[in-house]
């Protein structure tokens, strides 16, 4: 059996790999089009133009379900291990709220364009970014919380690198862009795709665009600490059946042609 062949944590890398790639995939479709230029343009705006916007809007969208699938099993996990730590179990609980809401933000990244709607897109970056970096910092506090009985102190050091990564990525990407969309640097920079490096901002410019894919990256990273932990994780369905017929019958007659069933009447 392969490592991510055991128990569930095919989920968390499923999530990452097919996150990764709808950037991957993304960035390569504009490249070879020439919509962007080729060093570091935003995420976004390798999703602005078709055919790759087609492309980057339903690969995010299952993405979006892979992170709230993954999300509720750790969620559950957490839940199984801690069920009488009423401390814990709150967190755990605000931790799945903020997750889910950090998919839904990517949910409308996926299908409002920067350059169509983008305020629209700004409150899906700043749910999916912003509160995802918070859940982030929940699930960092319940590792630490769970040390040493259920997690080792090595899985709780690793996530608190990857969130300071993160934040650090967010404090970059937040002062460069307000440097840059200041208005120092001329106006309707949304809908700017190509740039010249000599032009004045193409170093704010430059430092938001690494900064945001700095960003998203270490939010999939953070992931990438569940595989371990799920691991130990299996799901099975239990079948549960209230009667022998799909339809509605009266009561009555069911349990008569039930008996009359079993009896060998009919």
């Amino acid at each position: 059996m392969w490592w991510f062949q055991q128990g569930l944590s095919v989920l968390p890398v499923a999530l990452v790999v097919w996150s990764a790639a709808s950037f991957v995939f993304s960035y390569i479709t504009a490249i070879v089009l020439h919509h962007v230029d080729p060093l570091l343009p935003y995420i976004s705006d390798t999703g602005t133009i078709p055919p790759e916007r087609c492309l980057f809007g339903i690969m995010l969208n299952i993405s979006a379900f892979l992170g709230m699938a993954t999300m509720y099993v750790r969620y559950k996990q957490v839940y199984a291990l801690n069920p009488e730590k009423s401390k814990i179990v709150k967190l755990n609980k605000i931790g799945l709220t903020l997750g889910l809401m950090s998919c839904f933000g990517l949910c409308i990244i996926a299908n409002f364009q920067k350059c169509i709607l983008y305020y629209i897109h700004v409150l899906g970056a700043c749910l999916t970014f912003g509160v995802g970096a918070i859940y982030m910092l929940v699930q960092t506090v319940l590792s630490y919380l769970m040390q040493p009985e259920v997690h080792s102190k090595d899985v709780f050091w690793i996530r608190l690198t990857v969130l300071l990564w993160c934040w650090s990525s967010i404090v970059s990407m937040f002062v460069s862009s307000v440097v840059l969309y200041s208005g120092l640097y001329g106006t309707n920079l949304v809908q700017k795709l190509h740039w010249d490096p000599q032009e004045e901002g193409y170093t704010a410019h430059i430092i938001s665009t690494g900064s945001e894919w700095s960003l998203a990256f270490s939010f999939l990273s953070f992931f990438l600490t569940y595989i371990r932990d799920f691991q130990k994780i299996s799901l099975r369905a239990v079948v549960s059946l209230h009667g022998q017929t799909l339809y509605n019958t009266p009561q009555s007659f069911g349990t008569d042609e039930q008996t009359l069933l079993v009896a060998g009447s009919i």
